[in-house]
């Protein structure tokens, strides 16, 4: 299983940026998925997740009413919708795939694949 995030970039605070995993190799819809985040200096943490189904969905508390999570089992896709981004978003992002599904979806342990990352920058 390989996955691919793109969509990263350059933004000015209270912009919106759509990030996308693409996911190739095995039955994308049997994964939950998750995106992750890594600040400079900072561990890696959790951002979101939605079930392989695409019913349920997590996040966390910081990007809450802020980023959607979705996906598109038919293109093997997932996506990071980030809208009002803050200075604070700014970070590495990174999807992942996960045979768990409910809360434990929210620990990063708990994925078997994860995609290269991709750079977020918001600026002041």
């Amino acid at each position: 299983v390989q996955l691919q995030a793109s969509g990263g970039g350059l933004v000015q605070a209270g912009g919106s940026l759509r990030l996308t995993c693409a996911v190739s190799g095995r039955t994308f819809s049997s994964y939950g998925m998750g995106w992750f985040r890594q600040a400079p200096g900072k561990e890696r943490e959790f951002v979101g997740a939605i079930s392989w189904r695409g019913g349920t969905t997590y996040y966390a508390d910081s990007v809450k009413g802020r980023f959607t999570i979705s996906r598109e089992n038919a293109k093997n896709t997932a996506y990071l919708q980030m809208n009002s981004l803050k200075p604070e978003d700014t970070a590495v992002y990174y999807c992942a795939a996960s045979f768990r599904t409910g809360e434990a979806m929210k620990s990063q342990n708990l994925y078997n694949y994860w995609g290269q990352g991709t750079q977020v920058t918001v600026s002041s």
